[in-house]
């Protein structure tokens, strides 16, 4: 099978790796002409600097020629970059798009606080698409660490095929049906990474840490259900295992965002650092849809006073743990 990969970022070319490995040939697409032209000669990124592309990964600046031949298509963009690649992607002439369409970017749309499948919904409505997430790092992945994921669609046999592209022997993919779940938990862990950061960054310890990962879950599963997410999806990969890897290691740029900020450094600064950090996109989403569905989330509070500067990192802390005590 060919598969066209569009995005060419870290995560991008892990996939890419990974379904080269599984045995697939991939056209990826990068948005930048320079970038596609420097991987497609020297087969290197400084994002992956020890990864070189096999021969069998294509790359394209060219829309039209990443789809060419393709029988699956893996969006794996930045959030905020989502949108706006599905509103090109429905320009296309009918036929361009191949008949299985999934995504890998985690997060909310930044102006509707959708989730990512109703977006794909409304500009592709002829698409039974599949989230593929779970508890993922780029580098572990590109270079072949052994590695569980999610891929979740509302049609079982769609979420199977892309199983089959994907599994290897380090590389197991277990299928689910609650889209929405697989979603609210990729995209709400990146909050929660920041106040691990925070709280680690101000030296808090190892207790904090794990009291703070218990009840972010709780605040996890509390949006997700709100939303029509399943507790058994939220207890599993794509939330309680992505939570965990994403708040507990420092591969995690949501974590070393939290941790500048408790260091002193400013949102710009950190981010200018870091690049794009996905929790800074999706705190502001959360706190919207908290507010729609009246949900009690004080560490998502917490989060976004600290990045809109209401509260200084200690102050935030100082908040939460001024909370009266309750029931678990």
């Amino acid at each position: 099978m060919r598969i066209a990969v569009l995005g060419a970022g870290a995560w991008g070319i892990a996939l890419a790796m990974q379904l080269v490995r599984a045995g697939q040939q991939v056209n990826l697409w990068a948005h930048k002409a320079s970038v596609a032209e420097s991987l497609q000669q020297s087969r290197r990124t400084p994002l992956l600097p020890d990864i070189e592309l096999p021969e069998s990964i294509h790359v394209t600046h060219d829309l039209v020629s990443a789809l060419t031949g393709a029988q699956g298509l893996l969006i794996v963009v930045p959030s905020h970059a989502f949108n706006g690649l599905l509103q090109h992607l429905a320009q296309l002439p009918v036929g361009c798009l191949p008949p299985y369409v999934a995504w890998a970017t985690k997060g909310f749309d930044q102006d509707s606080h959708e989730l990512l499948h109703q977006q794909v919904h409304h500009y592709l409505p002829q698409v039974s698409g599949t989230v593929i997430s779970g508890p993922t790092f780029a580098h572990e992945v590109a270079v072949g660490l052994p590695t569980a994921i999610v891929a979740a669609s509302d049609q079982a046999s769609i979420s199977d095929w892309w199983a089959k592209r994907l599994h290897h022997a380090h590389f197991r993919v277990y299928t689910n049906t609650d889209v929405t779940g697989v979603e609210v938990g990729g995209a709400m862990k990146n909050v929660m990474a920041i106040a691990a950061g925070v709280s680690d960054g101000l030296g808090f310890g190892a207790n904090a840490r794990a009291a703070l990962v218990a009840r972010s879950l709780a605040e996890l599963m509390r949006l997700g259900q709100a939303l029509g997410a399943q507790a058994d999806t939220l207890m599993g990969l794509a939330g309680l295992g992505d939570l965990v890897l994403t708040c507990t290691d420092d591969q995690s740029r949501n974590r070393r965002f939290g941790m500048a900020l408790a260091q002193g450094q400013s949102v710009a600064q950190a981010e200018q650092a870091l690049g794009t950090v996905e929790g800074l996109l999706a705190v502001r989403s959360v706190m919207a849809i908290a507010q729609q569905h009246q949900l009690d989330l004080p560490i998502v509070q917490a989060v976004h006073q600290v990045v809109t500067g209401a509260l200084s990192p200690k102050a935030a802390v100082a908040q939460l743990l001024a909370r009266e005590p309750g029931a678990e």
